[in-house]
């Protein structure tokens, strides 16, 4: 493929040099660590370094040309592409690269604040309940024919995205699924790709320190369904006050999901117990009765998404029933922690006032004696959350502890002062302690039998971010380590 046809159709500020435009392309980076001979270098602007300093680099690892938004660097005699918008660019660039492999893998982007990650894993397992090799790129891990990724972000960049689609169509696979933040979007990582689906769960408090406020917030998430190809099919929360927000195109058929009497994908009967989530999905015509072990009305809304992204895409309710019976957990979602102990121990990602809100219902739900709240805020993050936070956890837990999570370059002490705000606005029972560890098993020492701790905000995660270092930190194994010093051990019953 020549240069010429890699940016067929992407916007450039100047036409490519004859020379140039039709010389052969072997590759293209984003990372100049990784151009080989006959690649193209995509230099763009980062959040810590601007990519045209490494333009020389790549040059001399055999780069074809230098690709930027920007003008080229005093000093800098190499060839240079300057494009519209230099994301963008590679996303489109990507696409053709690797043969629009959107065009025959059925791609789902989930966006929303919460249950992203909880809808991902329903409907991939619904996927593979029927029989097909997927892809499922999201928060926790990018899972690749039943292989498990590391995951380096939310939403990768476009380059990895459309590498991956490759690899998925090399070993037969159909189907992907991914989770699509408003960082991405508003970079332009998914620019030009075509979806099957694109699913809308919710819209709350997150993020603001990017966006700026809730609308701009909004703003990015649409984008999903209304800039580039129109997805196939929209499946959106109309229970949501953002969710009825959304401005679908005419083209895209919609798949409007939620509780309510009029919401053409809706759920009636539902049941839940400490065990297990029933209820009865009602799609015009079909009815069908599901089966979870995922808890509480939350995860309602995330099955619910995921039914309507499987009916998108084609698939009856036989394989949605036992997709959905197949998830029977997602790891840092409402994740038991047991050594026998006689209360529940669960860890939860919520790391938002909403998130904590619903996750407390669900543990509420469950019926316990007392429902004991540790939760932190994260540094270089939305501040305006924080007391939100501390107010969601006082208001609906009978003992809240007040930690640390990741504080990044802050001063942990002064994020908890900024929390604390939230917390007094109640006189429920709490306990302040900043080293993490320590707060867990305070935490756990306050449970007496028939209660429920849960430990929130950090869920998935197993590492911390303290001035620049990331250290190993995984809430799960503290938890199990506090509770068998305790004296509880499964191995030892």
């Amino acid at each position: 493929m020549t240069v010429s046809q890699i940016f067929a159709g992407c916007p450039l500020k100047a036409p490519l040099t004859p020379g140039l435009a039709e010389m052969g392309v072997s590759g293209l980076e984003y990372d100049s660590r990784r151009v080989e001979p006959g690649h193209l270098f995509f230099a763009f602007p980062g959040q810590h370094a601007d990519g045209r300093r490494f333009a020389a680099d790549a040059m001399s690892r055999g780069a074809l040309a230098i690709v930027s938004e920007s003008a080229r660097p005093d000093g800098f005699d190499g060839p240079w592409v300057e494009v519209e918008h230099g994301r963008r660019s590679l996303a489109l660039a990507g696409r053709r690269f690797y043969g629009e492999p959107d065009e025959r893998v059925a791609i789902t982007g989930i966006t929303g604040t919460n249950g992203k990650t909880t809808t991902s894993h329903v409907l991939d397992s619904i996927f593979r309940a029927a029989g097909k090799t997927t892809l499922m790129i999201g928060t926790i891990e990018y899972r690749l024919a039943g292989r498990t990724l590391p995951a380096a972000n939310t939403t990768p960049e476009s380059l990895d995205i459309f590498r991956l689609l490759g690899r998925l169509e090399a070993e037969g696979g159909t189907h992907a699924t991914m989770e699509v933040s408003s960082h991405a979007l508003s970079l332009g990582r998914v620019s030009g790709m075509q979806l099957q689906a694109a699913v809308f769960t919710n819209l709350t408090r997150d993020h603001l320190d990017f966006h700026g406020g809730m609308q701009e917030y909004f703003d990015a998430k649409q984008s999903l369904f209304r800039s580039g190809p129109a997805p196939r099919f929209a499946v959106v929360n109309q229970d949501d006050e953002w969710g009825r927000k959304i401005g679908i195109l005419p083209e895209t058929e919609a798949i409007i999901y939620g509780l309510g009497p009029d919401a053409g994908l809706r759920a009636s009967h539902v049941s839940s117990t400490e065990r297990r989530l029933r209820f009865v999905v009602r799609h015009k015509k079909e009815r069908f009765a599901v089966e979870s072990r995922l808890l509480g009305r939350i995860n309602v809304y995330n099955i619910l998404a995921a039914c309507g992204a499987a009916i998108a895409n084609g698939f009856d309710p036989q394989a949605i029933v036992a997709g959905i019976e197949r998830c029977t957990a997602v790891p840092g979602r409402f994740e038991r922690v047991d050594e026998g102990q006689p209360f529940l121990v669960v860890v939860d990602y919520a790391h938002t006032d909403d998130a904590l809100r619903n996750t407390i219902a669900v543990a509420r739900g469950l019926s316990p004696r007392r429902v004991i709240t540790l939760f932190g805020c994260g540094g270089d993050r939305d501040r305006a959350k924080r007391p939100l936070m501390a107010q969601a956890a006082a208001e609906l837990s009978d003992f809240v502890v007040l930690t640390s999570d990741n504080p990044r370059s802050e001063d942990p002490i002064g994020i908890m002062n900024d929390a604390l705000v939230g917390l007094r606005r109640s006189d429920v029972p709490h306990a302040i302690e900043p080293d993490r560890a320590k707060a867990i098993r305070r935490a756990i020492e306050e449970a007496r039998p028939g209660d429920l701790v849960l430990l929130a905000g950090k869920g998935h995660e197993t590492y911390r971010v303290l001035n620049g270092r990331t250290i190993h930190f995984d809430d799960r194994e503290t938890a199990r380590e506090a509770l068998q010093e305790f004296g509880y051990s499964r191995r030892a019953s």
